[in-house]
């Protein structure tokens, strides 16, 4: 009797192992299938510049139906481009571009493609606006959270609010409005 129970005993520890293993294999080859496709989402928003401030003010009204493209480009050699998605924001002005992939090795930025507005849909051609959409899409960054937000991108209207001049005023700015 004392020989069988060593014999379960046995027996039972070699089934454990046996699970054990099973399950860390398991878990070990979950880990390095994640590590193969990455999966990023670019999120941002899109709004009607009314003050041509180049940044969201009390005034400010979120498109519905703007376009944006997410572009990446190699960062040796030429730049070619790598990658591209397009999306459409919803009520809130907000998009969600799914990318699968890691890009390490490239610079994505989120642009400006069409406005909804006939009279809000002047692109800022200026350095700062193209910088404030960059994007990183890789994990070898620290960041854990497969969200990566842009900066709010703004079409600029052709004739600013009236009201912008006291919103300037409530935010310490001198508001010089060109005129033509």
């Amino acid at each position: 009797m004392a020989k069988s129970q060593t014999q379960q005993q046995q027996l039972l520890v070699v089934v454990s192992t046996i699970i054990v293993s099973f399950l860390l294999l398991l878990s070990l080859n979950a880990g390095v299938a994640q590590g193969k496709v990455d999966r990023f989402f670019v999120e941002g928003q899109v709004y009607c510049d009314t003050c041509r401030a180049e940044f969201v003010t009390r005034l400010t009204e979120f498109l519905e139906g703007a376009k944006v493209k997410l572009e990446c480009r190699n960062i040796s050699g030429q730049g070619d481009v790598t990658y591209t998605a397009e999306a459409v924001t919803d009520k809130q002005g907000r998009y969600s571009i799914p990318v699968d992939g890691d890009y390490e090795e490239n610079i994505c930025e989120v642009m400006l493609a069409k406005s909804p507005r006939e009279d809000c849909s002047e692109v800022p051609n200026d350095p700062y606006t193209r910088m404030a959409a960059k994007v990183p899409l890789t994990s070898n960054n620290g960041v854990v959270d497969p969200m990566r937000p842009a900066n709010p991108l703004g079409f600029m209207i052709k004739n600013p609010h009236p009201d912008c001049q006291q919103v300037f005023k409530e935010l310490g700015l001198v508001y010089m409005l060109k005129k033509d």
